[in-house]
């Protein structure tokens, strides 16, 4: 895909952390481990360390940005990763059910999701023909997909895709939607489909209960 890139920063091996704010950046995409943690830990804007670029070439719909994203700890904020993390399925299962009327917090991609909704709401195309396509690919299932489904309603965003596959291996899906970029928090769910479409990982906050998990 090619991108008509006109802005160019030179910063003499200094951090372009700094500048993100003044350049009005939504999503930083990064190699640089210690830059993507500051951002994070700072709520500068969506962050991910890019994985190095995939060794087979995915086929990608031209004329179209395809972009998929994780739900928790990526959109959604990591509190029921973390009940799912110290507490068992069952009780991660029980809680969402019980609280799928209560909207998630926001998480480090929230407000990127969003924009890019209201991209798609202002641009000249009905949904089937948008150039911009999202895709939320979810380890969540039945009884946990509820919440997901009441949160963005309230959140008043409008996704193309949604998949819960409540534990099958998430690249197959990925494979048939064709990302540009994933974006997800797991290495687990990272290093299959970065082989064939760039990814990135999302890190956790500094102080994060899941860090080094």
């Amino acid at each position: 895909m090619e991108l008509p890139i006109s802005r160019h920063a030179f910063t003499g091996g200094e951090s372009v952390v700094d500048y993100l704010e003044a350049y009005e950046v939504d999503l930083f995409l990064t190699t640089n481990v210690k830059d993507a943690q500051r951002v994070i830990d700072e709520n500068g804007c969506a962050t991910a360390i890019v994985k190095p670029p995939p060794t087979t070439k995915g086929k990608i719909p031209k004329g179209q940005v395809r972009i998929a994203f994780d739900g928790d700890a990526v959109l959604f904020d990591e509190s029921s990763e973390i009940v799912y993390k110290t507490e068992g399925l069952t009780e991660f299962h029980r809680q969402e059910d019980a609280a799928q009327d209560i909207s998630m917090k926001d998480g480090p991609y929230a407000l990127l999701l969003r924009k890019l909704a209201t991209l798609q709401d202002r641009l000249p195309f009905s949904v089937e023909f948008s150039p911009v396509r999202i895709a939320i690919v979810t380890a969540r299932n039945a009884p946990a997909e509820m919440r997901v489904v009441k949160t963005l309603r309230h959140w008043g965003v409008y996704v193309d895709e949604l998949f819960f596959l409540g534990g099958m291996d998430k690249t197959k899906v990925l494979e048939a939607f064709r990302p540009h970029i994933y974006f997800d928090d797991q290495d687990l769910h990272l290093k299959k489909i970065s082989e064939t479409y760039p990814a990135g990982k999302v890190p956790y906050k500094t102080d994060s209960q899941l860090k080094d998990k």
